[in-house]
């Protein structure tokens, strides 16, 4: 067929798309967009989606949003973003984590963190400890970020283990409410994994701050992995 999509190879190619450099169908644009097509920022059907997103994209985004308010709504700036970086720590991590990261991982990880900061806060070192596996590799990883964000922080040190513990009870306290909060997830088990992957998921500011941490990071080998507040 004339002027075949070269991403389907069924459908007729009537949108120029600068991602593969060639036509492509409507069809392919809509689904395949950000995932398998990379897309440049000043793609003008790039812009038009974010601007005027389908109804059901839209519901989603409501929800999520609606989800997200009451976690954060009296947290203050460095909590709110520490409460990000936990984010974007546990999707990263659970990418290729076997076995596979659930909800309750994340809470049982997140909550250990805090416990063990809210212990070192009354002056008393004691590292509690995980259930499972993946939430124990979590909470590891949790830690060695907040050690890292506490060693550059100084004098400030205290301070910013304190808005860590607040922000961690923040995303235990999501990971355990989210199958209630979202009834249709896929897999319940995931729903907060679902959620936190949408957030952070490409084009979303979040995505951004995220690339541009990891850009830095890879400019210098031995530089953290979360970026301070």
């Amino acid at each position: 067929m004339k002027n075949t999509c070269p991403l389907c190879g069924a459908r007729r190619a009537k949108r120029a798309c600068p991602g593969i450099g060639g036509q492509i169908c409507a069809v392919c644009c809509g689904t395949k967009r950000l995932t398998e097509i990379a897309c440049p920022q000043d793609c003008p059907y790039l812009s038009s989606a974010r601007a005027h997103p389908p109804a059901v994209v839209q519901r989603r985004q409501e929800r999520d949003f609606e989800f997200l308010l009451p976690h954060v709504n009296d947290l203050t700036e460095p909590q709110y973003r520490l409460m990000m970086i936990f984010h974007a720590v546990v999707v990263r991590e659970a990418e290729q984590a076997m076995p596979p990261v659930i909800d309750a991982d994340v809470a049982d990880a997140c909550a250990t963190a805090a416990a063990t900061l809210e212990t070192a806060g009354k002056g008393i070192i004691y590292e509690h400890q995980a259930a499972s596996l993946p939430a124990q590799r979590l909470a590891a990883e949790l830690r060695r970020g907040i050690v890292e964000l506490s060693s550059k922080a100084g004098t400030h040190a205290a301070r910013v283990e304190r808005d860590a513990a607040s922000a961690l009870r923040r995303v235990e306290r999501a990971a355990r409410g989210a199958a209630a909060a979202f009834p249709d997830a896929e897999d319940p088990k995931t729903a907060w994994m679902a959620f936190a992957r949408r957030l952070l998921g490409p084009g979303s500011l979040a995505a951004r701050d995220d690339e541009q941490s990891a850009s830095s990071r890879s400019a210098t080998p031995d530089a953290p992995r979360i970026i301070i507040p």
